[in-house]
């Protein structure tokens, strides 16, 4: 994982390891996730499993566990 010094909005997220849940079907409809709390950017990323080359987003560890709280409690569309 790296910073792009020319756009440092942009993190390459090419070689860090990304998990799904345990508690997904295997259909393709999920997210991925890759913890990056022990990185300089001390977030967790989340990207679309079916997109594996688009963008990702950086969570904070609270927004993170907000994020799959929402989700659990099914307060989510599709």
């Amino acid at each position: 994982m790296t910073l792009d010094k020319a756009n440092p909005a942009f993190i390459d997220l090419t070689e860090v390891n990304w998990t799904v849940s345990k508690y997904s079907g295997g259909g393709g409809n999920c997210v991925e996730v890759a913890d990056l709390r022990s990185t300089e950017h001390a977030s967790v990323a989340v990207r679309d499993s079916k997109d594996v080359h688009g963008p990702a987003l950086l969570l904070g560890p609270a927004a993170f566990q907000a994020f799959i709280r929402h989700a659990a409690e099914g307060k989510h569309t599709a």
